[in-house]
């Protein structure tokens, strides 16, 4: 067994460290689950619904330590770690109303005297969540999979062990069933033999593209569904008849958002070329204001990325891109630790590691383009699709253009953001299946057809 360890990323000190759940423990929590489901699913809706309530109201009461605890594992300024909390206490909220109505059965006309379709719990379903939202994408996941009548178990990213924990004591101190909800500590390379294990019934993961390949093919073998919801590098497209500064300042909060480590942070900016230099003057006034420092203070708008390995790798992106033609507009300077200074790069062209892959950081690409035509195309020239904006004040055009784009989801005159109400995933190498709204609270059921005369 190694260890598993918690380090701030700002002040680079080893906070706590774990050791790796041992086969004995594995199968304990992978036990108790299978005893749970058979408690749980025969909850009421209402029952289910109480608790989910009671978890809303418990997120906000522990706000400060929770936020505070997230900010110190991971590094995002703290006012964006205690909006998270926020969130998660919404998603409970609205599946704890709306799941109800989502699973009642639906009637169908048929040559039955009786036809109708139901949806029932599969059992216990394996989460793999990432450290950049390490308890939205748990929450998002939790909340409406177990509203379902399913349980649940974590494997969190390594370096959030002590976000994991704590989520798994949000539940027992909120008083599900034991097992309901259980967060394991172990390695990556440990991950197949938990998905292989016959009580785990489907899996969802967040995360890289070459993570995704590794767990849909291990499920595959394993004939057990999937959700996977991995990277992206969306498109930020700016028309001419935007209202710039407008468009600019949104661009700054969508690539700078949790330090520039979210899959739906805007990465490409698309603009048309009339309008480019007023775009670029605009964002990078604002990109330079940016108070940079300790994540915990709460005047900082930018932290240390979650790991120094990380900051180094995006800096490497930067300066091939560099060397095959970009130009910088703002920053371009070698990371501190794990600090990376907000970065614009100009003259950005497909070909460049800042067009075709993901930048996982505080970096923007701009690219020039002379009509919208071929802002749609290149929006489209790229192995991901998750999500998309659109900046122009003729909104009509807007969603004509919106039909045009390869992604998940488009928004227009917005930056691209998850909702409980709204469908959440992608397309191409962003992954498939989807999360949140009806659709999200359906991935993990029996669809069961019965037929009666």
């Amino acid at each position: 067994m190694g260890k598993i360890k918690s380090v701030n990323p700002f002040s680079e000190q080893l906070l706590k460290e774990f050791e790796s759940y041992s086969e004995d423990k594995l199968n304990e929590v992978l036990t108790l689950s299978e005893k749970a489901f058979k408690i749980w699913k025969e909850y009421s809706f209402e029952k289910r619904s109480s608790l989910f309530n009671k978890m809303a109201r418990k997120l906000r009461d522990k706000k400060g330590f929770l936020s505070t605890l997230m900010t110190s594992e991971m590094g995002k300024p703290i006012k964006e770690a205690e909006a998270e909390v926020e969130k998660c206490a919404w998603v409970c909220e609205y599946y704890a109303e709306n799941a109800e109505f989502f699973l009642k059965d639906d009637l169908i006309i048929s040559d039955a005297s009786e036809s109708y379709v139901e949806y029932d719990p599969l059992g216990c379903i394996l989460a793999i969540m990432p450290w950049n939202f390490p308890f939205w994408q748990v929450f998002r996941f939790a909340a409406p999979t177990i509203m379902a009548g399913n349980t649940g178990i974590l494997k969190h990213a390594s370096n959030v062990p002590q976000c994991s924990l704590a989520i798994q004591d949000l539940f027992e101190e909120t008083g599900f069933p034991k097992g309901v909800f259980q967060s394991v500590l172990i390695s990556g390379e440990e991950t197949d033999r938990l998905i292989a294990h016959k009580t785990i019934k489907a899996v969802t993961l967040t995360g890289s593209e070459q993570a995704g390949v590794k767990v849909a093919a291990s499920a595959g073998a394993n004939l057990k569904k999937t959700v996977l919801e991995l990277g992206g590098s969306d498109p930020f497209i700016v028309l001419k008849d935007a209202n710039i500064d407008d468009a600019a300042s949104w661009a700054v909060k969508a690539r700078m958002v949790n330090n520039g480590q979210s899959c739906i942070a805007a990465k490409r900016f698309i603009v048309v070329d009339s309008v480019k230099n007023q775009f670029v003057q605009s964002m990078a006034k604002a990109v330079s204001a940016l108070k940079l420092g300790d994540p915990l203070s709460p005047e900082i708008q930018v932290g240390p990325l979650a790991r120094k390995d990380l900051a180094e790798s995006l800096f490497d992106q930067v300066e091939k891109s560099i060397s095959l033609g970009a130009s910088v507009a703002v920053g371009g300077t070698p990371p501190v630790g794990a600090m990376f200074f907000p970065t614009i790069l100009e003259n950005v062209k497909p070909g460049m590691p800042a067009f075709d892959e993901e930048l996982f950081g505080p970096v923007a690409a701009i690219i020039s383009v002379p009509n919208e035509q071929e802002a749609i195309d290149l929006a489209n020239q790229s192995k991901y699709g998750l999500g998309a904006s659109i900046w122009t004040r003729d909104f009509e055009k807007g969603k004509v253009l919106a039909r045009q784009i390869e992604s998940g989801s488009v928004f227009i005159n917005g930056m691209v953001k998850s909702d409980p109400r709204l469908p959440f995933g992608g397309v191409k190498l962003s992954g498939y299946g989807r999360e949140l709204a009806a659709f999200g609270i359906r991935e993990f059921v029996n669809i069961k057809s019965v037929w009666v005369k």
